[in-house]
């Protein structure tokens, strides 16, 4: 009469074992490490010495074959003088060519035929020498284009600058560990983790230089006989300025 409680103790046999394999888990805590964590920045500011311009070239007309041909005109012209300027034919790259037909009318709607064809190439000038980028952003345009696209000036040591941002920062970031540590009587240990952001090494200059350029057409459309500007007018020139090379550093150290 005793078989049938032999599940009942094979039961009451194994819920002290599963309970005390659960224990250990439940019971066993790391313990955590002490740790202190900190960011540092730092800019290096660089004199820019390259730029990149970026412009277009268009030309309306009623008839396809006419603004194609008259495009390729004013393109030549362009980059004759590109050319005569001393910029090498491997830093001079065409980006982008658009022939399309316009059929929207001036109030809005649309005509049953083309209005006008509009052809227009894009450019790419990589100058090495920022001192001259006023002489060419006035030859291309007198030469024949018609807007300017981009504009950047950068360093060609970008890499270099950004190593010593990083090596400042990660200093920036250890002196400040060291010194929040001390005040609580506290040591600065290992590097727990590290994590780098870096920027800068390029400034746009679109918005700037888009209000010097329309300025420049005004005043070769409003210039006096033999295209010569009033008397007392003169072009502003470029200020390069600075550009900033950036490295942000997160650390988490361990506390002695």
């Amino acid at each position: 009469m005793t078989a049938p409680r032999l599940p009942l103790v094979l039961a009451a046999l194994l819920v002290p074992t599963l309970a005390h394999a659960q224990i250990p888990r439940g019971l066993h805590l790391e313990h955590a490490v002490p740790t202190i964590a900190v960011s540092g920045a730092a800019e290096i500011r660089v004199v820019p010495d390259e730029v990149l311009l970026r412009f277009s070239v268009e030309d309306r007309e009623a008839q396809l074959a006419a603004a194609v041909k008259a495009c390729d005109a004013s393109t030549a012209a362009v980059l004759a003088f590109v050319k005569e300027s001393g910029i090498a034919a491997q830093d001079v790259q065409s980006y982008f060519i658009a022939i399309e037909p316009v059929y929207e009318r001036p109030n809005g709607e649309e005509s049953p035929v083309p209005r006008f064809f509009r052809a227009s190439r894009g450019f790419a000038v990589r100058l090495r020498d920022v001192t001259k980028f006023d002489a060419l952003l006035e030859g291309i345009l007198k030469a024949g284009a018609d807007r300017v696209e981009d504009v950047e000036f950068r360093t060609t040591a970008l890499r270099k600058h950004r190593d010593l941002a990083r090596q400042q920062a990660i200093r920036a970031a250890r002196e400040k560990a060291v010194a929040l540590a001390g005040e609580l009587g506290a040591k600065v240990g290992k590097p727990f983790s590290i994590q780098e952001t870096s920027g800068g090494g390029v400034r746009n200059g679109s918005s700037t230089h888009r209000e010097r350029w329309a300025a420049a057409q005004n005043r070769s459309q409003d210039a006096g006989p033999g295209g010569a500007a009033a008397e007392g007018e003169t072009e502003p020139k470029l200020a390069a300025g600075m550009i900033g090379v950036t490295s942000r550093v997160d650390v988490v150290f361990t506390l002695e």
